[in-house]
């Protein structure tokens, strides 16, 4: 009886893993191969070439201008979105009243469609859209916003944060009402102003809870595209384009499979090693029992 048991537990693992090993192990380690081979969609021979699709890579200006872009949305997306976050999770935490309210209103953009939402900015900050009506009311000059080279990145970051701080919120607040309120209490006994209580007993004590939301909103900027094909489309000049919108354009638009590949590798390799990086520089061991 207890054998049958496990023979029925171990099935019902073994086909989600099958599953998981098809449809994600399976296709990365064929991309592998893809990159290694001139792979051109309209031909039928695929010849191996070595690293020659990366070294090609490394010479398209426009792969650059993607990898720098990505960067620029993690390095300017990911602070800003977990400081919103968890400046809006500390204060719910406070509100007393219509607290389910409140946390729906700010959790409803994150379960909005991504492209309703992106093509509602891209209508409201046309040239003639909403926003600039209300700037020249204001006596102030009209703006190209998404039109605009050196502002066009920063408005899509914009859009990305609103539309997933959502989620960051939730998770801060449910990882704030796991900390005991004891700690507080005592801290505020022995003289800690809010600032101090804050710092040296919130914080620490979320640690497990910022690993995981600063993972996974790099994660969620390095795969950039959404918002970027809808708003933007990567320009103008492609001062928006992304590695995801680049391997995108690669391999659809440009059949150059090969090399499209090999950027979805690179792009791999900086995913996991920026997410091991963070989970071993940020992750600490707090206990004040």
């Amino acid at each position: 009886m207890v054998r049958h048991k496990y023979v029925f537990v171990y099935s019902c693992l073994l086909i989600p893993l099958l599953f998981f090993l098809g449809i994600r192990i399976a296709p990365i380690l064929y991309s592998f191969n893809i990159s290694l081979r001139e792979w051109d969609m309209l031909s039928e021979e695929k010849p191996f070439i070595g690293l020659q699709n990366f070294v090609q890579l490394f010479h398209d200006e426009i792969f650059l201008i993607a990898l720098r872009n990505t960067v620029k949305y993690v390095v300017i997306g990911v602070p800003v979105q977990l400081l919103a976050g968890l400046a809006i999770a500390l204060l719910l935490q406070r509100v007393n009243r219509f607290k389910g309210l409140f946390r729906t209103l700010y959790f409803i953009p994150y379960v909005t469609s991504v492209v309703a939402v992106s093509w509602v900015f891209r209508w409201t900050l046309l040239k003639n859209g909403i926003v600039n009506a209300w700037l020249i009311k204001l006596g102030l000059e009209p703006q190209l916003f998404l039109g605009s080279p050196s502002q066009g990145i920063y408005v899509v970051i914009a859009v990305m944060i609103w539309q997933s701080v959502g989620f960051q919120m939730l998770i801060f607040l449910t990882g704030l009402e796991t900390i005991p309120k004891s700690y507080e209490e005592a801290a505020a006994i022995d003289g800690a102003n809010s600032w101090q209580r804050l710092w040296h007993i919130t914080l620490p004590l979320l640690n497990p809870v910022i690993v995981f939301s600063v993972v996974i909103a790099s994660i969620s900027f390095l795969q950039s595209f959404t918002q970027i094909l809808n708003m933007t489309g990567g320009g103008p000049l492609n001062s928006t384009i992304s590695m995801v919108l680049y391997i995108y354009n690669l391999a659809f638009k440009h059949f150059k499979m090969g090399e499209a590949a090999a950027a979805t590798i690179i792009l791999f390799v900086i995913i996991l090693s920026l997410s091991l990086i963070q989970m071993k520089v940020l992750n600490r061991r707090v206990d004040y029992e």
